[in-house]
């Protein structure tokens, strides 16, 4: 196990931002010494230079710096598809922490953290991260058959018309298709909610946790069980959902 994580981090290049010298280099150096790969900027205005010159697994930012804020450099990045980023603040409300989140954060620490915490936070971003790499890679791919089939279920993705086994039209909101369109992806794999976020998040649609579990419970609703009264979608405890039945194309 340790290699494993060894392995990771030697691959893996991490830029710290924030404006305090002196916890840029504390930071650093740290990092440093578990293998990984690190670089400083006291600002976002260097952050973006490194950008451009370098490839990032993983940002730390800081909230509160001079002339641009963190949360407006987390906009940015998320607008041009940055690497995942985790947020350093002094400010630590809860407030706080729920806006950096929601604005796509992986992650929320509150300044002054222990670094050992931050590195297991970066190493639980990288590994849920290369997780949803790895099975989006497994994913259906768009030139696939237009149609798929499950218990009795024909799903038309590139039309977004689902039939259930009668014929029968059944309506789907943008939610419940994004979410119907990840189970079949996915069949048969427990999908975390963090997955199921990053699968069902459209480019204009905005998901919550919460929002991930009232959806899941409209599908559900939608599909009932299979004829032989199997649920289609199976809840794993402390662990996710599973689309339980075969699908084929």
């Amino acid at each position: 196990m340790t290699a494993t994580i060894l392995r990771m981090d030697l691959a893996t290049r991490i830029l710290i931002v924030d404006d305090d010298p002196g916890l840029r280099s504390l930071i650093s150096s740290f990092l440093d010494k578990h293998g990984f790969r690190t670089d400083t900027a006291k600002d976002p205005l260097e952050m973006r230079r490194m950008l451009d010159q370098n490839r990032y697994d993983v940002i730390v930012l800081d909230v509160m710096m001079p002339h641009e804020d963190g949360l407006s450099a987390l906009r940015r990045l998320q607008k041009d598809d940055g690497p995942p980023v985790i947020m350093l603040s002094a400010v630590g409300t809860d407030i706080d922490r729920i806006v950096g989140l929601e604005m796509g954060a992986e992650d929320y620490l509150s300044k002054p953290c222990n670094p050992r915490e931050l590195l297991a936070r970066i190493r639980t971003v990288l590994r849920r991260n290369a997780r949803t790499t790895a099975e989006a890679g497994d994913a259906m791919p768009a030139s696939a058959p237009g149609m798929v089939r499950f218990a009795g279920w024909s799903f038309d993705v590139p039309a977004r018309t689902l039939h259930d086994p009668s014929g029968k039209l059944i309506t789907l909101s943008d939610g419940e298709f994004r979410l119907l369109r990840a189970f079949v992806d996915h069949p048969r794999r427990v999908l975390t909610r963090d997955q199921l976020l990053d699968f069902a998040r459209g480019q204009d649609s905005e998901f919550y946790d919460r929002a991930i579990d009232v959806q899941i419970s409209r599908l559900r609703r939608k599909l009932g069980d299979s004829a032989d009264g199997a649920e289609l979608i199976r809840t794993i405890r402390s662990e996710g959902y599973m689309f339980v039945p075969s699908v084929t194309a």
